[in-house]
C-alpha cells in the first residue's frame, strides 16, 4: 500500500517535464516562425516604404539606398548594382549620402557582376575618402591581382596585413602576386600562411612549391609536388617538377616515374605534354631504355617537328640504340664504364701488356686511368682520361690532364670525349705529348672493341 503513493508521484512528475518539455519546443518553433515572419515583414515593409517614396520622388535617395542595401544583404548584385548608381549619379545633392560606402558597394556589386571597370572606378572612389579603410584595399588588391596589375596588388594588400596579418584572401593574392613578379622569397611566407589558414587552397600550395623550387629549397618543395602529383588541375605541372628535382639528383626511375605519372593525367596537352615527354626520353635514356626514348621523340616530331633539339636527340638516340658500346661509355654504371675504359686501353696498344697502376674517380665526369705499357720494343707510364660527355672540352681539362700527368711522370697522355675539342685545346697539346680523341676517333676504338678477341693482357 505504501507503494502507490510513490508511483503517482513519479507519474506526476514525469508528467510536468514531458508537458515542460513540449512547451518549450513549441515555443521555440512559435519563436521561429516568429522570426522568420519578422524577416519577410521587414522585407515586405522596406520594399512598401521605398515604393511609396518613389512614386512620390523617383530619385529619393532614402528610398533608394534601402533598395539597394536590401539587393545587396540578398546578393543580388546586378539589381544593387544599377541602385546604387542611381544613388550616385545624386552624389552631392544630398548632405546625408554616405558617399563612402555607396561607392564601396557600389565597386563590389561590379566585382560579382565581373564588371572589372566599373568595379575599379566605384572601389577607387571610395578608397579616396578613405586611403587606409581595410574593406576598399582588400578588395582593390583582389581586382588588381585579376587585372594582372601584381605590382599594385602588393602596394594595397600590404596595407591590409598590416591592419589584420592572417586575413585569408590578402594573404593568397599578395602571395601569388609576388610569385608572379619573380620576387620568390618574399612570396614564401605569406603562401605558406595562406596555406595555413585554408589547407585546401591548392593554387597557393602549387605556388609555394614553385618559390622553393627556384630559392632554390628543392626537397621542401618536391614534398609538395608530390603531394600535388595526382590532383587533376596541378597534377601535370606538379610532376614534372618534381620528376625535374629527381633529374638534377640523377635519380633516373624516380624522375621517369613522375614524368608518367603526369602524362597520364586527362586535362594534360599542348607544351606541358610535349615537355613531359622529352624530360622522360631523357630518362629512359639515362636508364638504357633506349628503343623507348626514341618512341617517345619520335611522337613529340610527328606533332612538332621543331621543338627544341628533338631532331638532334632523334639522331643521337638511334645512334645509341646501334652502338653498346658507346651506350656503356655515356650512359652506364660506373663498374661497367670502368670495365670498358680497360679494355679501350688496350685497343690503343692492341700488342702491348698494359698494368692499370691507379685510377681516378670524378664522380660522373670522367675517370683517370694510371698504366703501365710494355711492348717488345719500348716501355712508359701512360695517363687515359675517359671523359663522359657528348659537349666541348675547354683548354682547362686539358691543361689539367697535362699537369696531372707531370705530377705523375707520365710520358704520355691521351683524353678522350665523346663530343668534340675546342680550338684552344686542340692549341694547348700541340707541343705536348698528350692526344685529344674526339667522337670520330672515339667511334673508331669503340667498334675495334671485341670483349672475347683483345690481344694482350690487361691486369
Amino acid at each position: 500500500m505504501q507503494i502507490l503513493p510513490v508511483l503517482v508521484i513519479a507519474f506526476i512528475s514525469i508528467s510536468a517535464v514531458v508537458a515542460i518539455s513540449i512547451g518549450l519546443r513549441s515555443s521555440g518553433e512559435k519563436k521561429k516562425k516568429t522570426a522568420s515572419k519578422s524577416t519577410v515583414k521587414d522585407r515586405e515593409t522596406i520594399l512598401k516604404e521605398a515604393n511609396r517614396r518613389l512614386a512620390a520622388n523617383p530619385k529619393d535617395p532614402v528610398a533608394l539606398r534601402a533598395l539597394a542595401d536590401l539587393y545587396y544583404s540578398e546578393s543580388e548584385y546586378k539589381k544593387a548594382m544599377r541602385t546604387y548608381q542611381l544613388l550616385l549619379d545624386q552624389a552631392g545633392m544630398s548632405p546625408d549620402m554616405d558617399e563612402e560606402q555607396i561607392n564601396l558597394r557600389y565597386g563590389l556589386s561590379a566585382m560579382h557582376c565581373e564588371a572589372w571597370g566599373e568595379a575599379y572606378k566605384g572601389l577607387m572612389i571610395a578608397r579616396g575618402k578613405n586611403p587606409e579603410g581595410f574593406e576598399v584595399n582588400a578588395n582593390l588588391g583582389k581586382l588588381e591581382f585579376m587585372r594582372k596589375n601584381y605590382d599594385k596588388t602588393v602596394g594595397f594588400l600590404q596595407k591590409v596585413l598590416r591592419v589584420q596579418s592572417d586575413h585569408p584572401d590578402s594573404l593568397k593574392f599578395l602571395g601569388q602576386s609576388l610569385y608572379r613578379l619573380k620576387r620568390y622569397s618574399e612570396a614564401v611566407p605569406y603562401l605558406r600562411q595562406a596555406v595555413a589558414v585554408r589547407p585546401e587552397d591548392k593554387e597557393s600550395l602549387y605556388a609555394l612549391a614553385r618559390c622553393q623550387y627556384e630559392i632554390p629549397q628543392f626537397d621542401m618543395a618536391q614534398k609538395i609536388f608530390r603531394h600535388l602529383r595526382s590532383d587533376p588541375k596541378w597534377g601535370p605541372n606538379a610532376s614534372l617538377y618534381s620528376g625535374t628535382i629527381y633529374s638534377k639528383k640523377r635519380e633516373w626511375e624516380e624522375a621517369a616515374t613522375d614524368f608518367q605519372i603526369g602524362l597520364r593525367h586527362e586535362n594534360v596537352g599542348g607544351e606541358l605534354q610535349l615537355e613531359l615527354k622529352y624530360r622522360l626520353a631523357e630518362a629512359f635514356n639515362q636508364t638504357q631504355r633506349i628503343d623507348r626514348a626514341l618512341a617517345l621523340l619520335n611522337e613529340i616530331y610527328e606533332v612538332s617537328p621543331g621543338y627544341k633539339d628533338v631532331s638532334t636527340q632523334i639522331k643521337r638516340y638511334r645512334e645509341l640504340n646501334s652502338n653498346k658500346n658507346l651506350q656503356t661509355y655515356l650512359l652506364a654504371p660506373t663498374n661497367e664504364f670502368i670495365a670498358l675504359c680497360r679494355k679501350m686501353t688496350q685497343a690503343v696498344f692492341p700488342k702491348a701488356r698494359i698494368k692499370v697502376n691507379d685510377m681516378n674517380l670524378q664522380k660522373t665526369e670522367y675517370v683517370d686511368l694510371l698504366t703501365e705499357i710494355k711492348t717488345a720494343k719500348w716501355e712508359d707510364i701512360v695517363l687515359f682520361r675517359f671523359m663522359r660527355t657528348e659537349g666541348q672540352v675547354g683548354e682547362l681539362f686539358v691543361r689539367d690532364l697535362y699537369a696531372h700527368s707531370k705530377e705523375l711522370h707520365a710520358g704520355r697522355g691521351f683524353c678522350f670525349t665523346a663530343g668534340t675539342f675546342t680550338t684552344e685545346a686542340v692549341r694547348f697539346v700541340e707541343a705536348r705529348l698528350i692526344d685529344l680523341v674526339d667522337k670520330p676517333a672515339l667511334m673508331k676504338v669503340l667498334k675495334s672493341i671485341d670483349a672475347g678477341a683483345l690481344s694482350g693482357p690487361i691486369s
